[in-house]
Parts: structure tokens; sequence; C-alpha cells
């Protein structure tokens, strides 16, 4: 065969390939998936063919491994068993309809009860949430969890490190949980492995991204969680992760950035759903079962707060924490503000959203006037003109500080905090928590921070935002059309 005739025979073979490719994407691509992710992997595929199956094979599945999958539904099934029938503190009466749907929902998705007689404090201030974990952890008589998205041993943080290690060494036994991907080769990454293990911390990484060593997770699936659970008698959980406001990290620094963020602290029946979550995470890491702690301690806390912790994450068959926010969105009768630093929402919470304000709910939404990640960044502004032009009254807390806070309030009497944003990730690739709370006294709380965050903030108007320049709209719909890749 001549030069011509290979020539030839290569542009046939590279159209055949080509063919082949774009009908199998179009055969697989779109199975169980999100019509906009479908379109968003189609479009990649097809306009940057190699890059883009290279990307489908390595990130397109958005879910756990099926091993994994199975555990977090043996372990559902085992929660919903020990916590059947269990009268879990006195519920608050006059529960509205709307409120006992969310909560069976809840326990459907995510397995969890509600339970009554909870006592439970918000805290904002960062080294103050830091320090009241520490001050928990330092009453510790018979064991210590720790599961944090990133926990790095700093100046900041080492009330929460001394405590650990002051009651390690009177035989409490700590165990502690931290994500791979997130703190590997962060500062002061080496030197907390080694202190946990000099202190007797018995300490795992979740999902570790290491096929070297036999242990390989997909680097865009994370665990997101942040708790602290003490003697199954206090728990933490929020927003924020056991580091310093600046993350440590030299881009960080040289802009000021400084992170805002909420914990609360809990009593009462419920830190055994937050134990729970703990040690099903536990579990899925290192195949050990933990069995020898009560974990639906009906004991009274301090208050009589209704609560349900409602777990999420690739792990299980459907997007938990967005159900629970599409059946708050849609319950709202006054007021609705949401607080979520990475706001990308899907079409059914934007809908959601906008049909709230048109039944006339006040619905605020906080947001960080600068942002830290520059595609969730851009994909969040470009929601802006729909939002503003619904109702919604957005409020951009102000730079140099993130407001890394993630909750949610409802009318006066319920309120979601946790470690969840209102963004595709947070739906469909990171594992989270969220705390549902029943009670006038803990909305108060969280509206007293809602009002600290709206006098750090300044209003975005419509004025404003169709004044921005080209190159910017343009960056948003980019940013816009990658965020449906899962």
């Amino acid at each position: 065969m001549d030069q011509s005739g290979w020539a030839l025979a290569w542009v046939i073979l590279v159209f055949v390939v080509d063919v082949t490719v774009r009908v199998l994407a179009i055969i697989f691509v779109p199975r169980n998936r999100r019509p906009t992710a479908a379109m968003a992997w189609l479009l990649a595929i097809y306009f940057i063919p190699i890059i883009g199956v290279v990307l489908f094979l390595l990130i397109g599945n958005p879910r756990l491994p099926r091993k994994r999958r199975r555990k977090q539904a043996a372990l559902n099934e085992t929660i919903r068993r020990m916590s059947h029938g269990l009268e879990l503190g006195t519920l608050r009466p006059h529960a509205p309809e709307w409120f006992r749907a969310t909560v069976r929902l809840n326990r459907n998705l995510g397995a969890m009860p509600i339970s009554g007689d909870n006592g439970a404090k918000l805290i904002s201030d960062y080294q103050e949430s830091i320090d009241a974990m520490a001050s928990a952890i330092r009453e510790a008589t018979d064991y210590v969890h720790v599961e944090f998205y990133i926990l790095q041993a700093d100046a900041t943080t080492e009330s929460f490190f001394a405590a650990m290690e002051e009651v390690a060494a009177r035989g409490v036994k700590v165990r502690v949980l931290l994500d791979h991907w997130a703190n590997r080769g962060k500062p002061f990454y080496k030197q907390t492995l080694k202190r946990l293990t000099d202190m007797g911390a018995d300490w795992h990484l979740m999902l570790p991204v290491q096929p070297f060593r036999g242990a390989y997770t997909r680097p865009d699936l994370r665990n997101h969680r942040k708790l602290v659970v003490v003697d199954g008698r206090v728990a933490f959980t929020g927003s924020q992760n056991v580091t310093d406001s600046t993350y440590n990290l030299k881009k960080n620094i040289k802009r000021g950035l400084h992170w805002v963020d909420m914990m609360t602290r809990v009593d009462g029946p419920v830190v055994g759903s937050i134990n729970a979550a703990f040690l099903s995470d536990w579990y899925s890491e290192t195949d050990e079962v933990v069995d020898d702690l009560d974990l639906f301690d009906p004991r009274p806390g301090t208050g009589d707060l209704d609560c349900q912790v409602i777990p999420s994450g690739p792990g299980f068959e459907y997007q938990n924490n967005l159900k629970l926010f599409m059946s708050l969105l849609f319950a709202a009768q006054k007021k609705l503000i949401i607080v979520s630093p990475y706001f990308v929402p899907d079409e059914g919470l934007l809908l959601a959203i906008q049909t709230a304000c048109q039944r006339g709910v006040h619905v605020e939404l906080f947001v960080s006037e600068e942002g830290d990640q520059a595609m969730v960044y851009h994909a969040q502004r470009s929601y802006y003109e729909a939002l503003l032009r619904g109702g919604v009254k957005i409020y951009m807390y102000r730079k140099p500080y993130i407001l890394h806070s993630k909750s949610m309030s409802v009318d006066d009497e319920v309120a979601v905090i946790g470690s969840s944003n209102m963004d595709m990730r947070s739906f469909g690739l990171n594992l989270e928590i969220s705390l549902l709370v029943r009670g006038e006294e803990y909305v108060q709380q969280l509206r007293a921070v809602e009002d600290e965050y709206r006098s750090l903030s300044r209003e975005l108007t419509l004025d404003e935002w169709l004044k921005q320049p080209l190159r910017s709209t343009v960056l948003d719909n980019l940013a816009r059309l990658t965020s449906a890749l899962q």
C-alpha cells in the first residue's frame, strides 16, 4: 500500500473510532444521570474527545465503590433496627405536618431517628469553637471521636491537640478520621500524623488515594464531615475544620483571607446519631465494628429541642441533603435564610427558591464577596441574575473574609446547620452531615448570627449586577457548564 493509501486508511480509522465513541457516549453517559450532567459530559466528549473520555472514565461515576455502598446499606439497616421503638426524649408538641413529613423523609433516606430533649448552642467565633471542643475533650472519661475534612496541628488548634494528648495519656480511647486528599501535601500534614501517632490515637485516613498501597478512591469523592463526640454525652458539628482560619496556605495569607465558620454543641439523645455517623465512617475505612457503645441513649440533655441527623453522600442511593433542602424550601411560609459559601443549585433547587419567593416568602442568601475556588465562584455568580430577578435578597460577606458557614433557617421554628454546601459537589460527591433542629430558641440563636453576618455584608442589587463586564459574564457561564460534570 502506498503512502496515500495508508493516509486514507488512517482517516477512515479515525472516523470510525470517532463515530463509535460518540455513539457509545450517547448510550452510556445519560444512563441514571441528571440531564444537565449528561449534557455537560456529552459536550466535553464531543468537543475534546480524548480528554473528555479520559476524564469520564476517571471521574464520570459519582458513586463510591459497590463494596462501600453495600456497607452503607447494611449500616443503615443496623441503625434503623437499633433505634426502632426507642423513646428518644419527648418531642415538642404541635409539630406541623410538613415537619413530620420531612422527618419521615430523612429517616427513610438516612436512617437516623428524630429525638427530643436535646440542648444545642451555636458557636460562631472561630477560636471559641476550637477551644470549646478542646474543653469538652478534656472532660472525656471513656472515648473521644474526631472526624474532620481538614485536621491540622498548628498554633490555632494547639488547645484541641493538647486536649487529645491529655485524655489519651490517662487511658481514654481516641479515634480520629481525616480526609486524605484534603490534607495530603498541606502544611503540617506529616507533623499532624506524627502527633496523632505519638499521643497514641487510633487514626485513619478517609477515602485514601494511595494506589501503590492498595487503597484508591476517586480524588473528587471526599468525606467533608466535621464532628466531635465525647463519651456519647456531648457532640459538635458544623462547617469548621480544625485548622487556622487561613488554612495555613501562603496564597490565603498573601491575600489576607480568613474563613468564617459556625459550629453547634449538642447534648442529649441526638449525640447518638452523630456518633453513629462517625462509627459508620470508621467501619467503612477500617472494617472494625465498635459494638461496645450504647449509641442511642435516651437520657435528656440540657434543652427540649427536637433534633435529627441527616448523613448524605455518594454511599447513599439518593441525594439526602438535597431532598432535605428541597422539602424545607417548599415548606417555608414566611422567611427563609440560606448561608452557603458555595451555591451552585441544580434546576430543581433554583426553581424551589424562585417558587418560595413567588409564594410571598422572604428569601435571603448569604455568600462571600470574594471566592477562594475560581470555578465554583464563577459558577455561583452565574445564578445571581436569576435569583435577583426572582426576588431573592443576596448579601455578600465582605472580603477578605470567606463566609464558610452552612445553614438554613425556616420561619421561626426550624433550622439546619452542618457541613453541606448548596452545590452539586455537596449533593453528589461529598460525604456530608446535616443537623435538623426544631425549636424557636435555637432559631433565635441562628437569627442573631445571621444578623451579624448581614451587618458585615453588602446587599447585591440587580442594577449593580447588570453592569458586570462581558468578560465576567463569559467566565461565569463557562464555569456554570463545567459545574455539572459529575
